[in-house]
């Protein structure tokens, strides 16, 4: 049985079908991205505009995502420590899933996951063990190599989806930074200034921009200045931010200009982008020649070195005969 199922797959047909499955998987990747063509930001802009959404829109459609068909079994897809669901409930706001049901979601889908590839794996150490005389040692890591990974997989991708917020955050901050100085040398007073970064940044940084209109709409609400910095720097995560909040909080309780802090602050924040920029750039070559290396070498060692290998095994394997 193992037989035919190996003939089946490195077959003909198998590789047919490998190849087919390929194309339409690339196909099916590529549609989207045609049918969801980047506009003219310009154009983003002026519908952003035209049609605002307001703070009332948005806190109906948290209240949408909460009454969901996962909140009945609340009790068994969340954690009843209130720490570590609190703990956990960061972590989906740094991954970019404010709402209340994203902790039950998450949760669904890795016991999903899990017991789905669980299951791949019992058939398949079913179907290899019945094949032939299989170590138990084997069959015990068909099953739980499998499922280990359905657990582990919603973890690790929590984590990329992480790291790519903070990367954009960080990447958007020095220019939010330079336009809340303008807008405070304006003469605008910083819950001004926000509110209007806010509105411009969303189409350049749109993940920056909604956090800056949470911090606008929490100090409208009447919460504290210093409490609303200080629980976006916690949301976002980014030691940039978590500086640029020390520096915000402590001018305003000494008294200084806000303008001066955001200046100075503003410089070395720019100068850092220029660092990033530079170390980016001196990793380059040690990527290309790596790169190099494998693309290059094999082909250039199979023109030099293939036509003496068949050679050699021609003459071998005439002298056998």
């Amino acid at each position: 049985m193992l037989t035919a199922v190996v003939d089946l797959v490195f077959g003909p047909l198998g590789m047919i079908a490998l190849l087919g499955g390929l194309g339409i998987a690339l196909i099916l990747f590529a549609v989207p991205l045609f049918v969801q063509a980047n506009r003219d930001p310009f154009e983003q802009l002026k519908h952003r505009l035209q049609n605002p959404v307001t703070a009332e829109a948005r806190t109906a459609k948290l209240r949408r995502s909460r009454a969901g068909k996962l909140e009945r079994y609340r009790n068994f897809l969340e954690p009843q420590n209130p720490e570590e669901l609190t703990a956990m409930r960061l972590e989906m706001v740094r991954a970019g899933y404010p709402a209340r049901s994203a902790v039950q979601v998450f949760f669904f889908v890795q016991m999903v996951a899990s017991l789905a590839l669980l299951t791949i794996g019992l058939i398949a150490s079913f179907v290899f063990s019945s094949a032939g005389d299989t170590p138990l040692y084997q069959t015990m890591l068909w099953v739980i190599l499998p499922g280990l990974a359905g657990y582990l997989g919603p973890r690790v991708w929590l984590r990329s989806k992480q790291d790519k917020r903070r990367d954009e955050i960080a990447g958007g901050f020095p220019d939010a930074l330079d336009m809340l100085l303008v807008c405070v040398e304006a003469g605008q007073s910083l819950d001004q200034s926000i509110a209007r970064v806010a509105l411009e940044l969303q189409v350049g940084h749109p993940t920056l921009a909604e956090e800056f209109e949470m911090v606008s709409y929490e100090i409208r609400a009447g919460k504290g200045k210093d409490q609303v910095l200080k629980e976006m720097a916690e949301r976002v995560d980014v030691p940039e931010i978590h500086s640029f909040v020390t520096v915000l909080i402590q001018s305003q309780n000494f008294g200084t200009s806000v303008a001066d802090a955001l200046r100075m602050y503003a410089s070395e924040m720019r100068d850092k982008r220029v660092q990033r920029a530079e170390e980016k750039a001196n990793t380059m070559p040690t990527k290309m020649s790596l790169a190099t290396m494998l693309l290059t070498t094999p082909p250039v060692l199979l023109i030099l070195i293939g036509p003496s290998i068949y050679r050699v095994y021609q003459s071998l394997v005439q002298g056998a005969f």
